[in-house]
């Protein structure tokens, strides 16, 4: 279609002097957000939400723009070409990914549905997210996040906000919040209808109560869930291997990715295993459409990393991200015989050693196992994927080699 008057495409964007970093960084956030969104739209069966996923989805086409502006911009030889195109790569693969999660809101937007069984099973693998208009009379209108708490309070936090076409992403203490603000909250499901209620003075539904489902469709559910928990991984890992140009995680992206691609495969077949007892067979293209769209994000993620893949050297830009940055992703094994080997993790976080979360395990023969809440115990052989300072990592990278 060619963009005419309304269309947000048609919206003149020009050349802004912003650093290439500060875009990257910014690309990163609204990726995880949209993956978030996306996927609430569908538990929800929320048109507002997906509306949501679509308005955020045209501000990540500002930005791609922007993104090719200023390398091109920063492009002054030959050298600065080869090292500039993996930034490229980072731009192509974040348009992937906001494509798939329009993709997926659309799944809620054009009515395509998903079985009954299956959203009623989504409550208990996401933990909620919801969209808040935040009323006038509120009592947190004019205050900032700090000031509320949620999240001591109640273990809800405020993961975005959209003021008008503006958009606030991971908003820190300091962040007022201001009547008519469209607040996307993530608590657990105790917490968010009251402070949904205290945000926007409306009243809350909760889902409805899980129904029994089909064997096949059960085994579907539980696939989608993981490729879609695998996937944002791999977009957490392929950006991590870009901003620290680390050829190992890039090569984690890739094993997430080749994955990803197998539980498709499987999800694949259980779905049209399903079919065969559905009612309404066709009541399973929403489920489809969601599968390849959960795949897409993660063959984006491989793009995002494909430069450090062909050890192409980092451009400076990318270099000063990597200088400024406090927290750093690291990819860590574990040694038979070290201190880590044996440890147990409490919400990722060892017991020994200097403040690194865990957030991913790669276990020879068993696969991958993403930590979250669980308690897991540590065994030699393990590929750990970590957030921490630098300090930090490198202190627990000597934890796990052996003596």
């Amino acid at each position: 279609m060619t963009p005419g008057e309304g269309d947000p495409r048609s919206t003149p964007v020009e050349y802004e002097p912003v650093s290439v970093k500060d875009l990257l960084v910014e690309m990163k956030d609204t990726s995880e957000l949209l993956i978030d969104l996306a996927y609430s739209a569908v538990l929800h069966g929320s048109d507002a939400i997906a509306q949501e996923v679509l308005r955020l989805e045209e501000q990540m086409d500002v930005l791609e723009l922007r993104a090719r502006m200023s390398i091109m911009m920063a492009a002054r030889n030959p050298d600065d070409t080869e090292t500039l195109a993996p930034v490229l790569g980072v731009v192509g693969g974040a348009e992937k990914i906001s494509d798939a999660a329009g993709d997926v809101a659309k799944i809620v937007l054009e009515d395509m549905g998903l079985p009954d069984a299956m959203r009623a099973a989504l409550p208990e693998a996401f933990e909620p997210l919801e969209r808040a208009t935040v009323a006038a009379d509120s009592a947190h209108a004019g205050r900032t996040l700090g000031a509320i708490d949620l999240e001591s309070e109640t273990g809800v936090r405020v993961i975005g906000i959209r003021r008008g076409d503006d958009w606030f992403l991971n908003p820190g203490p300091d962040t007022e919040l201001a009547a008519d603000d469209v607040a996307l909250v993530r608590g657990p499901d105790h917490a968010i209808g009251g402070v949904y209620q205290s945000l926007s003075g409306e009243s809350y539904e909760h889902l409805a109560a899980p129904e029994p489902a089909i064997d096949d469709l059960d085994r579907a559910v539980d696939s989608i869930v993981h490729m879609k928990n695998l996937s944002e991984l791999a977009v957490d890992v392929a950006y991590g291997a870009v901003l620290f140009d680390d050829a190992a995680l890039a090569e984690e992206a890739r094993n997430l990715e080749v994955e990803v691609d197998a539980l498709q495969s499987r999800f694949e077949a259980w779905t049209l295993g399903a079919a065969a007892d559905a009612e309404d067979p066709v009541s399973l293209r929403g489920l489809i459409r969601l599968g390849i769209a959960t795949e897409t994000i993660s063959d984006a993620a491989l793009e995002i990393s494909e430069g450090v893949l062909r050890d192409i050297d980092v451009h400076p830009v990318v270099e000063l991200a990597v200088r400024e940055s406090d927290e750093v992703l690291t990819r860590i094994e574990v040694e038979a015989g070290s201190e880590l080997a044996g440890e147990r993790l409490q919400e990722g976080v060892p017991t020994v050693g200097p403040s690194t979360t865990v957030i991913a395990i790669r276990r020879p023969e068993v696969g991958w196992l993403l930590v979250g809440h669980a308690e897991e115990t540590l065994e030699p052989g393990d590929v750990l994927i970590a957030k921490g300072t630098r300090t930090a990592a490198e202190s627990f990278r000597e934890l796990a080699a052996a003596p």
